[in-house]
């Protein structure tokens, strides 16, 4: 394959030409023209998984929830191409060495994939508690959304029910298509110029010590959203004042402007995920670049340096997708050379037979083993374990990074 260097540029019909000549694939990645972002639509029952094979992950031709990626699948749901790739991948990844200590015919430090067969610490329990349904009651009254319930997250039953949830600003629906994401891909709506003040208001009402924020990608807009941004967390900080915030932002297409204006309003938590390793980015996060979200994630610090403002940055891997130990162990090389505070790593969990595979189910042991050496090579928290996610016990790690902040 040719060399090609990619030069970040917001022309994205260049980009994608300098890729092609390469032979490198960029199907599924939205366009960054806005008008070629195709309006979010459901997909008749009919032709519910068709219209695109796994290999290659070309996207459906109707875009809808969770679909950027789609393989197609039989009258059983069952994808050949999925199940060929798969079975070609562990068997490259039999022998080598994976994660941790395990026998040498499945990958090391975790499970081979079954369809349907969930190992024992990846069941969780339905949300039941009375202060669950209080709060989805409240969140539907300020016409809010949340991460939590459009990402299917496994833990929303637990952190609703204890008054933790991440909401999502700028609306349901994302201009990009990656292979692993729940949400909807598609045209979003106007921004609602009311939000930073109803957000503000359940802030307030719920008398929440530490709220999370987080967002689709909004490549429509000239800043990526990032103006609305900072407006949300301005608007918390007038109305609850002693309310942290953590926010979990996209990449605003790499632009440091818009990164500066984002961490001028002063969260106190900045997160971006790398979400894989490098090599993974082409088939998992087509839209994204790994060493563009380094480089999003070391300004932070930077502008935070610069107005003299002290913001914990934060990042979180999903495991299970193919990766080696090696890899995981050099991204966290990579976010320590960035300055990042804080680690997260966790199980990825297939939201669809529409998305991108599980490879493997990573034990708990080797998710220790991980959360050991995160902190061997100098991360102030991590947390590692097969059900945590980006905001797992968010309020509680928040504490945790400032006592270790004034211990030194």
């Amino acid at each position: 394959m040719a060399k090609v260097q990619i030069v970040l540029s917001e022309d994205r019909d260049a980009v994608r030409a300098e890729l092609a000549a390469a032979g490198i694939p960029t199907e599924g990645v939205a366009e960054l023209n806005y008008g070629d972002v195709p309006d979010a639509a459901v997909r008749p029952p009919e032709l519910a998984g068709v219209g695109s094979s796994h290999a290659g992950f070309r996207p459906a031709p109707l875009r809808v929830k969770g679909d950027g990626a789609p393989p197609a699948v039989d009258a059983q749901g069952t994808s050949e191409h999925e199940a060929s790739y798969r079975d070609a991948k562990l068997a490259d990844l039999r022998g080598r060495r994976i994660s941790g200590v395990g026998r040498a015919d499945k990958p090391e430090g975790g499970i081979a994939h079954q369809p349907g067969n969930k190992p024992a610490w990846l069941r969780v329990k339905a949300p039941t508690s009375p202060k669950y349904h209080s709060l989805v009651e409240k969140v539907r009254a300020q016409g809010l959304f949340t991460v939590c319930e459009e990402a299917a997250c496994p833990n929303m039953g637990d952190c609703w029910a204890s008054g933790h949830l991440t909401v999502m600003i700028l609306g349901d629906t994302c201009t990009r298509g990656c292979a692993f994401c729940n949400i909807k891909t598609g045209k979003p709506n106007a921004v609602n110029p009311h939000e930073p003040a109803n957000l503000a208001a359940m802030v307030a009402e719920l008398g929440l010590k530490h709220v999370v924020l987080t967002s689709v990608d909004r490549d429509d807009l000239a800043d990526s959203g990032s103006g609305h941004w900072a407006a949300c967390i301005t608007a918390i900080k007038q109305a609850a004042p002693t309310t942290t915030i953590e926010i979990l932002t996209p990449d605003f297409r790499r632009k440091e402007a818009c990164i500066d204006a984002v961490t001028d309003a002063r969260p106190d938590v900045y997160n971006h995920n790398l979400e894989t390793v490098p090599r993974l980015y082409r088939t998992v996060r087509p839209g994204a670049r790994y060493f563009g979200s380094l480089r999003l994630l070391q300004r932070v610090k930077e502008r935070a340096a610069e107005i003299d403002y002290p913001v914990f940055t934060k990042s979180g891997l999903m495991v299970g997708l193919g990766e080696s130990r090696d890899e995981v162990l050099q991204v966290m090389d990579d976010l320590r050379a960035a300055e990042v505070d804080f680690l997260t790593i966790g199980q990825y969990l297939r939201p669809s037979a529409q998305h991108y595979p599980v490879m493997e189910y990573i034990t708990p042991e080797q998710f220790a083993d991980y959360e050991r050496q995160a902190k061997l090579k100098g991360f102030t928290m991590v947390a590692s374990g097969p059900l945590v996610r980006s905001s797992f016990h968010a309020d509680a790690y928040f504490a945790e990074l400032v006592k270790s902040r004034k211990a030194g």
